[in-house]
């Protein structure tokens, strides 16, 4: 792999102007069709701000962004720009427990109330460590959805998740946790080390790694965050073949406003508005961090090895953990079938990643971070253009063919 390289105004190859595209940063040699896919995602898939990174063996071969700060304003992207990931976020949680069980801290197959006894109600005494991360709990929706107000207040969620009975038998079966993964696995942590989840995040993780990348935003960081909206899906190319138009099961699902599809996702319901300061600077480890691209690269780098000779986060031990299957077969709540690890997606139809080993977490909307041990490639995409569907979004996916293909 070469040395990433500038992109500059002017040019042709590596140039950082094609045709109305602005794209800013740095590239490898060999790495220019990501930047050529990254273009395209602007001129033919309805990307209006966004950024994409790449490391590989812990080194820096793709860092890219273009467009606008925010979806709907005409501030540039600028080299720090930092958008709210969403469900990406719960891979980052996911790695703060996993790490606690690499410190003796947390038994993956302990009940959750051996560190949370409130817990212990309405069925769920048997609830282990390794369900809860693994979208088996029975957990994913609430009988009183709570309000914007009571999701953010830190007190709510848990409480209601420690009344709440599970909606099958624990370790049975598995559906999505879109939002009540947050109270999970934040006041596990803090019941476990008495620290929130977004300060353990920064001393622990961000920190270390020089990671822009927050569960809880600062006030002082608020600045440097884009506004987040849905995006017009771009007509199907002319010849581009037959548009795939979703099955009548996952269409029903979602708009049954009792099924358990849409009530996982209405855990928080009015839905809350992403934008909203106070939203972001809750603590809410399913949906709510907020990254650079470069910064979930950086992160899914330190998993699988050293970056830039800095520290390894996952002991080999941990990362097989994180590679390994927990939950597999159709989603009780995505109704397609899914692959979890402890709390990580995996390589399947619901989340083509690199290859059959690498393991991640895209979030509604577009955005994506994963790591591929086999080929050393971490990899994160973040756009402020939220397009309807909830992963293989089109955009993260031809970015994957690139680098595919520059490998």
């Amino acid at each position: 792999m070469g040395l990433p390289r500038p992109l500059h105004h002017g040019g042709t190859n590596g140039s950082g102007r094609t045709g109305t595209v602005d794209v800013r940063g740095t590239v490898a040699e060999g790495y220019e069709p990501v930047r050529d896919a990254f273009v395209r995602n602007f001129e033919q898939r309805g990307d209006r701000g966004a950024a994409v990174a790449v490391y590989r063996h812990g080194r820096k071969a793709v860092d890219l962004w273009a467009g606008t700060r925010d979806v709907d304003g005409p501030a540039p992207w600028a080299v720090d720009t930092a958008q709210i990931v969403r469900s990406v976020t719960k891979g980052v949680a996911a790695a703060v427990v996993l790490l606690l069980h690499q410190r003796g801290q947390i038994d993956l197959d302990a009940p959750v109330g051996t560190y949370w006894p409130e817990f212990k109600a309405a069925g769920k005494e048997r609830v282990l460590v390794r369900q809860l991360l693994s979208h088996r709990a029975g957990l994913p929706a609430l009988d009183r959805p709570l309000t914007p107000a009571e999701a953010v207040d830190g007190v709510s969620g848990p409480a209601a998740l420690a009344a709440q009975s599970p909606a099958w038998e624990p370790g049975t079966d598995h559906g999505y946790h879109a939002q009540t993964y947050s109270w999970l696995t934040a006041e596990l942590v803090r019941r476990v080390t008495g620290r929130g989840i977004g300060r353990w995040v920064a001393e622990e993780i961000a920190r270390p790694l020089g990671l822009d990348f927050w569960i809880g935003l600062p006030d002082e960081e608020a600045g440097r965050v884009g506004r987040i909206g849905p995006v017009d899906e771009p007509p199907p190319a002319e010849g581009g073949g037959l548009r795939l138009r979703p099955k009548r099961s996952v269409a029903e699902a979602y708009r049954d406003p009792d099924s358990l599809t849409r009530r996982a996702f209405g855990a928080i319901t009015p839905l809350p508005d992403e934008n909203d300061p106070v939203y972001r600077a809750a603590e809410l480890p399913a949906s709510g961090g907020i990254s650079t691209a470069r910064a979930l690269a950086r992160f899914y780098a330190a998993t699988i090895g050293e970056v830039d000779g800095g520290p390894r986060l996952f002991a080999p031990a941990t990362l097989a953990l994180a590679r390994t299957e927990e939950s597999a077969g159709p989603d009780r709540v995505l109704v397609v079938p899914t692959r979890f690890s402890l709390g990580f997606m995996l390589h399947g139809p619901a989340a083509p990643l690199l290859g059959p080993g690498s393991f991640g977490h895209p979030g509604r909307g577009g955005s994506l971070g994963f790591a591929d041990p086999e080929s050393g490639i971490a990899f994160g995409y973040v756009t402020n253009g939220l397009r309807k569907g909830i992963t293989a979004d089109p955009r993260a996916q031809a970015l994957i063919r690139a680098v595919r293909s520059a490998l």
